[in-house]
């Protein structure tokens, strides 16, 4: 079952074509862009530019950790949605128990949602004063 040299060879010249190809590529886009590009120099170089706003403050600003747990949690949920694209296509095949195991999985998610409603994981905003019980200000 070993087979000869060559023969793997014939098997695989497309592969390594391939990545030499891309890697030639690669180096004429950046030999090109150094020898095309613009070489100015200036004080507005320098500067951090992101989407036509010119950055104020410090970089290192603290995050709360609500930010990140939603964040986790969108991720979470957009990983779900793609098991239920993949569901959606192959709905026709596999029919009923399909069917059932999807609208399980929907409500298992429904229902971590609804808790993460509720424990406030979802909230952004700090949470407002309550005005005073006896009506004073």
């Amino acid at each position: 079952m070993e087979q000869p040299v060559t023969a793997m060879i014939a098997e695989y010249w497309a592969v390594g074509l391939f990545v030499f190809a891309v890697l030639a590529l690669c180096a004429f886009m950046i030999g090109a862009s150094m020898l095309l590009g613009g070489r100015s120099q200036g004080r507005s170089k320098d500067i951090p530019f992101e989407s036509g706003v010119i950055g104020t403050g410090s970089a290192r600003q603290r995050f709360s950790v609500k930010f990140y747990l939603v964040a986790m949690l969108f991720v979470i949920f957009d990983i779900e949605a793609v098991f239920l694209f993949a569901w959606a296509v192959s709905v026709r095949e596999v029919g009923w128990a399909g069917f059932w195991g999807a609208a399980i999985f929907i409500f298992i998610l429904l229902a971590g949602l609804l808790y993460d409603s509720r424990v406030g994981a979802l909230d952004w905003a700090p949470k407002g004063r309550k005005p005073p019980a006896n009506g004073s200000h």
